[in-house]
């Protein structure tokens, strides 16, 4: 037989040699065998071709996706499609390889994420099952990454089942991925911003029940301006657009990212689903990077000189030695408690400020000098701690009298005049304050509590000679070490506007209209603050224990702004009415001299 006949008996049987195509995109795959069904079957082909679902049969047949594996199907759909995945190695270690998790993410594109979330978390975890529309059932090559869903009918008898697998799914360790939005995201006129629907709480009820961990994953982008255009129009146009939509992804570029994983300890502190579902929410949201604001760079730093030489402990001795009995406030064990003035105790005060720049450096606050160190010290008080046993300072506060201060030069004469403007009616114009400032603990001190307790008897006793200090104020200094979320978190949480003070440079701290929301339909205690501020910073660390402090003192909360002479740092400013505080810190702090202190009139 010749070679060209060979050629055109291969062409004339080639066809039918291609065996169906598994899948049958189309609508007609979703009708009911009913006289409706029927009608809609009629009309499928045209409908097909206006949605977009005929293009995309069409590259299910020249992908030759037929039958191929999951993975493989998903990989190939997302590259025909043009989509690029960034960051997934961050979101992927932030999930545990073992064991039972739950993985909630927001809905920017209705179809394509499902496939994205479905196959990067197969590849890390072979137990992952997505809850997802019912929609995506048309490809049958990937039906074993899914439990199916139906949305739009909330009473179905398919979301009962769907809702047992996926807690049967979860008890068994497994990983489970829920879009809890259900639909895809549409413009909220609201906030005026794109972002899902109402969440299901289905995710916090499983993660209750079972006591699992969830990660909230936010995934970037969104359709194009027309899909949200005609969803504003008419709600479900946004559903027949889903298919056309994917075709535009073209050189498409999606990220994800998320925040630490969340476990049901920290979730605790939440009183109900509603207030933790809303809390998973907003940890998705706080990773839209279009509201990101990260910390400045420092304009090029001038060369940072080594930290000074250790002042010589027998100077420091013999100065403690001089004071008077008064100034030597407390001892417990093998420490005490001292104030002094600069005037009294020059070289402890030089060593202060050699272990405030070594400190303060550790958190990115120090000066970049040998000491940290202005002119407020030579007028403010300092109050201390002296490790006896290893002639060693170990901790300090810097203490400004305001009635003595002001009467030296006025406002200029406190150091938070220059983060501050005090008008007329704030507390430290119309009553004798302590300015509390500078304080550190050195860092092999940081982790014993008795530390901070030695600083605050000091202050209780010397308050108690001198009793006309009612009220303290201040300012906990915000690391930039902290993310800039957080802060913008701590300020739309703790500050409470007041009259009688604004910040000379504020905070300029920028939050995703969501989490504005959350904060304004929701009161958080420092246990919701705290579980919120761990799960975006990357080391998990907490709230300030000085902010912490001050809040059981019963503080109030001010004002933010930025201290452009410690390296640009965000301070929150607070005031304490010290005879208000808790009973039980007032014993603990003043001692046997707490009646005395109370009863003290003017």
């Amino acid at each position: 037989m010749s070679s060209s006949k060979v050629e055109n008996t291969l062409s004339s049987i080639e066809p039918n040699s291609n065996p169906k195509p598994l899948s049958h995109i189309s609508l007609a795959a979703f009708s009911q065998k009913t006289i409706s069904g029927k009608v809609f079957n009629f009309f499928a082909p045209i409908l097909d071709r206006l949605l977009g679902i005929k293009k995309l049969n069409n590259l299910y047949i020249e992908q030759q996706f037929s039958g191929l594996d999951k993975q493989d199907f998903s990989e190939k759909l997302l590259d025909a499609l043009g989509v690029s995945i960034l960051s997934v190695d961050k979101v992927l270690n932030k999930i545990p390889k073992t064991g039972k998790c739950i993985v909630v993410c927001n809905h920017p594109y209705g179809m394509v994420e499902g496939v994205i979330i479905a196959h990067l978390l197969t590849n890390y975890r072979k137990d992952t099952k997505v809850m997802a529309n019912i929609g995506l059932k048309v490809f049958k090559e990937i039906n074993d990454y899914f439990i199916f869903a139906n949305p739009l009918k909330p009473k179905a008898v398919i979301n009962s089942t769907a809702i047992k697998q996926c807690y049967r799914h979860v008890e068994n360790d497994g990983l489970l991925v829920i879009f809890p939005a259900g639909r895809v995201s549409f413009y909220q006129s609201e906030q005026k911003v794109i972002t899902d629907g109402h969440w299901n709480r289905l995710a916090v009820n499983i993660a209750d029940k079972t006591q699992s961990p969830i990660l909230p994953i936010f995934i970037s982008g969104t359709n194009s301006a027309l899909f949200h255009r005609l969803g504003r129009v008419y709600y479900r146009f946004r559903l027949l657009m889903l298919a056309r939509e994917m075709f535009k992804l073209q050189n498409h570029q999606i990220t994800l990212s998320a925040n630490n994983l969340i476990t049901p300890k920290q979730l605790a502190p939440f009183s109900n689903s509603e207030m933790k579902n809303n809390l998973l929410r907003l940890q998705c949201y706080l990773n839209d990077q279009q509201y990101f604001q990260p910390w400045l760079q420092d304009e090029a730093k001038t060369l940072i000189s080594p930290v000074a030489e250790k002042t010589d402990s027998a100077l420091i001795k013999s100065e403690l030695e001089k004071l008077p009995a008064k100034q030597h406030l407390l001892a417990f064990k093998h420490y005490a408690v001292y104030y002094g003035y600069q005037t009294q105790i020059p070289n402890c005060v030089k060593e202060i400020a050699r272990l405030r720049e070594l400190t303060f450096r550790d958190l990115d606050e120090g000066s970049g000098e040998p000491y940290d160190t202005d002119k407020f010290d030579a007028t403010y008080m300092h109050l201390f701690i002296y490790d006896h046993n290893n002639n060693q300072i170990t901790g300090a506060y810097r203490i400004g009298q305001t009635d003595r201060l002001q009467k030296q030069g006025g406002l200029a004469q406190l150091y938070l005049s220059q983060m501050f403007n005090f008008n007329d009616d704030f507390i430290n114009q119309q009553q004798p304050c302590l300015e509390m400032g500078r304080s550190f603990i050195i860092a092999s001190e940081q982790k014993s509590y008795h530390s901070l307790l030695l600083l605050w008897k000091g202050i209780g006793a010397y308050v108690s000679q001198n009793p006309r200090y009612r009220t303290f104020y201040g300012t906990v200094s915000l690391s930039k070490l902290y993310d800039p979320r957080s802060v913008a978190i701590m300020e739309k949480i703790m500050v409470n506007a007041s009259a009688g003070v604004t910040a000379k440079t504020a905070f300029s701290g920028q939050l995703h209209p969501e989490v504005t929301q959350f904060m304004e339909q929701n009161t958080l205690g420092l246990e919701g603050l705290s579980t919120i501020i761990s799960a975006i910073e990357e080391d998990g660390k907490d709230i300030p224990v000085l902010l912490k402090q001050y809040h059981k003192l019963g503080a109030n909360f001010h004002c933010m702004a930025i201290d452009t002479n410690f390296n640009q740092t965000p301070g929150l400013l607070l005031s304490v009415h010290f005879p208000s505080a808790p009973k039980k810190l007032l014993k603990l702090y003043l001692g046997n001299n707490k009646a005395d202190y109370l009863a003290y009139k003017e």
